[in-house]
């Protein structure tokens, strides 16, 4: 038994349980992550039981503590305390680990399964989706309870992560703990398994620096816990390292814990195989002996422990219950607050929030980067949940909210520091800014967006694309999206980004062709509610005339008629600064009696949510179509079809003017009035 108080002999055997029904669960199916499960039950079940503020019965509880597994691998981890605590798993779940239609996946997913608050899986994004989350809860205080003397607000709570050695390799968790530490995020706590062993073995293969030492060096508190001579966890002193993180408020905390994987599994204990691969039955039964079990029971929970383990449930009602009766004195004292949280919780809109949004002239021409700087600043007066900022790149970006501090500790000596600032500085961190922006939008009560220039939409992908496999509302800032950026080269041109990004399911991607277009994608980016990137250019582009052209609300269909003709000949379909090629090259045909209609389609995504009267009305059947997109023509073949023509760019830029290398390139509209009389022939 623990000398932990308050541990009993029920609790080692919830323990010794949990870490069999993770070799069980493996064996089962036949594949999966036993060893670092087995290794982790303890850890995971005092966190779950001794100190994470969490309410089994409602795991959308405002006031409970997030937790996260980064090692999302290693899922049955988090099963396990899932069942264990009530939040609706049961052991024929567990049973069904990883098989079809079954609430316990490969890796744990978000909106999925109750009680797991972010998909993980690609290691690293746990860590810096950690840091958004307790990002978020700072600003979310500040919005509600801004007033309260330190650690006494109802809206105090801690985001707990438990992460691997691996998540601590991959780079974007060191560019987001850099930020954390900068951020002095005391709310933040992650327990790093350092158990040293990975898929090729002993991670001192290429793991040797002084993790440490540099989480110091970042600004965190730091614990090490060691292993026992055993091999077994030291959860006396992992417990007085959580006790002491959850005291430690103006750094995060990282307990590096030492731990043998698949403890105590005889002869698998230590080693790779145990990593990701079922132990084999025999080493579960040595593995079940060891730990006081009958080994010939499978999926075995007696019902005195599990009852003994759901007592949680009782613990966090009495926490709810504690906290409800203070949230309603909160609430009385504070109605026009309490009116704010009760909108962002609903996710709701005040009545008119979009009044103010700006309406553009065609007098001049304006970049659509810009006509978006300035869009942002209309919402953000009517939205405070609305914040966010770039990657060092706020001036070009065009992401700064005037007016607004910036989002910096109290002890910052930074010029207009604020902990409760509107503006974000990632730094020139674009994969953290990505993964941070998730967690902000995980958190759950307000609005985040954050932008770097399109090329460098790489860098963040593998975030965007958790973003857009979460269903999550992050919103993504990608300007100079051309070769519009001219002189700095191919370096910084974006050419096969569009096509790359239109091939995240469930990501919007939009591609305004002026300034009122990028006024109304904002309007749906805001009401859909969904992940979504926008592209905007560096370089100056025509205000259409919506006295000639339709209204800009096309934009709401993904593609609408923007200049249409009798009888039309050809389609021009066109995106971004491109449309004004075609609405130019429309003009040219029309002087030598050629009729063609001009399509803007800034969203594919939202034009292929239409119905199919309404695509055949604006892509007209048997009439010839011609796409013209600065990028590669992948995506296009199945809106212009077989006799279609992509006007396109196959290959990477140059270093020049914007305007030489449209001409040199092809873009231009000599070339689209030639393209069309060859196609219409």
């Amino acid at each position: 038994m623990s000398a932990l108080t308050g541990w009993t002999e029920l609790d080692d055997r919830a323990v010794a349980y949990a870490r069999a029904l993770s070799a069980d669960a493996v064996q089962k199916v036949g594949n999966g992550h036993p060893g670092t499960a087995m290794s982790l039950a303890p850890v995971a079940y005092s966190l779950f039981q001794r100190h994470l503020v969490h309410d089994p019965s409602d795991p959308q509880w405002l006031g409970r503590d997030r937790f996260i597994l980064s090692c999302g691998h290693s899922s049955l981890t988090l099963y396990v305390q899932l069942f264990l605590s009530g939040y609706g798993l049961e052991m024929k779940d567990l049973q069904s680990f990883r098989t079809w239609g079954s609430l316990t996946p490969g890796h744990p997913e978000y909106g999925h399964t109750a009680g797991v608050e972010m998909t993980t899986g690609p290691l690293g994004q746990g860590v810096a989706t950690a840091v958004g989350m307790a990002m978020a809860a700072r600003y979310e205080r500040g919005l509600l309870d801004p007033t309260a003397p330190a650690n006494t607000s109802l809206f105090d709570h801690s985001i707990w992560v438990i992460c691997s050695d691996g998540d601590l390799q991959e780079g974007v968790s060191a560019e987001a703990s850099s930020l954390a530490g900068t951020q002095e995020l005391g709310n933040l706590n992650i327990i790093y398994d350092d158990n040293r062993i990975s898929i090729e073995g002993d991670t001192h293969n290429a793991f040797t620096e002084d993790v440490a030492a540099r989480y110091r060096a970042y600004g965190w508190h730091v614990i090490e816990v060691a292993a026992l001579a055993t091999g077994n966890i030291d959860l006396v002193s992992l417990d007085a390292a959580m006790v002491a993180a959850k005291k430690e408020t103006s750094k995060p905390t990282l307990i590096r814990m030492h731990s043998v994987i698949a403890w105590p599994a005889p002869k698998a204990q230590g080693t790779a195989g145990s990593h990701g691969s079922a132990l084999g039955v025999d080493e579960i039964k040595a593995t079940k002996i060891a730990l006081g079990l009958n080994p010939d029971e499978d999926f075995a929970m007696p019902a005195d422990v599990l009852a003994h383990a759901r007592l949680v449930k009782d613990r966090g009602a009495s926490a709810r219950a504690t906290w409800d009766a203070k949230f309603a004195t909160w609430k009385s004292a504070n109605p026009e607050k309490a009116a704010l949280l009760e909108r962002l919780r609903v996710k709701g809109l005040p009545a008119g929030w979009d009044a103010d949004i700006p309406v553009f002239a065609p007098d001049k021409e304006v970049a659509t980067r810009a006509a978006s700087g300035e869009v942002i600043n209309a919402i953000a007066a009517k939205l405070p949940e609305f914040w966010g900022g770039s990657a060092d790149l706020a001036g070009s970006n065009n992401t700064s909210i005037k007016g607004s501090g910036s989002f910096l500790p109290t002890s910052s000596s930074i010029s207009g520091a604020d902990p409760y600032g509107r503006i974000i500085h990632f730094g020139i961190r674009e994969h953290a800014m990505g993964s941070i922006l998730n967690g902000i939008a995980l958190h759950g009560l307000t609005r985040s967006f954050g932008g770097t220039f399109a090329v460098f939409s790489d860098y963040m992908r593998p975030a965007v694309r958790l973003a857009a496999l979460m269903n999550i509302a992050s919103t993504y800032v990608w300007t100079h999206d051309s070769i519009g950026v001219g002189e700095d080269g191919p370096t910084h041109q974006p050419i096969e980004h569009f096509a790359a990004l239109r091939a995240i399911p469930g990501l919007d991607v939009i591609r305004p062709g002026d300034a009122n277009e990028v006024a109304e994608a904002w309007k749906q980016i805001i009401t859909r509610g969904r992940a979504a990137g926008i592209l905007l250019s560096r370089q100056n582009l025509p205000v259409f005339d919506r006295t000639i052209c339709a209204p800009a609300t096309g934009v709401a269909k993904g593609a609408y008629i923007l200049k249409d003709v009798a009888n039309p000949q050809a389609i021009l379909i066109a995106t971004g600064s491109e449309v004004s090629l075609a609405i130019d090259a429309q003009t040219a045909l029309a002087a030598e009696g050629i009729n063609v209609r001009v399509v803007s389609a800034p969203c594919l995504e939202w034009f292929a949510e239409q119905d199919q009267a309404y695509k055949t009305s604006v892509l007209s059947p048997n009439v010839v179509k011609i796409s013209i997109e600065v990028g590669i023509a992948q995506g296009w073949r199945e809106l212009i079809g077989d006799s279609g023509v992509a006007i396109s760019l196959e290959h990477y830029g140059a270093s020049a003017d914007a305007k030489r290398l449209f001409k040199e390139f092809g873009f231009s509209v000599e070339n689209v009035v030639a393209q069309v009389k060859k196609a219409i022939k």
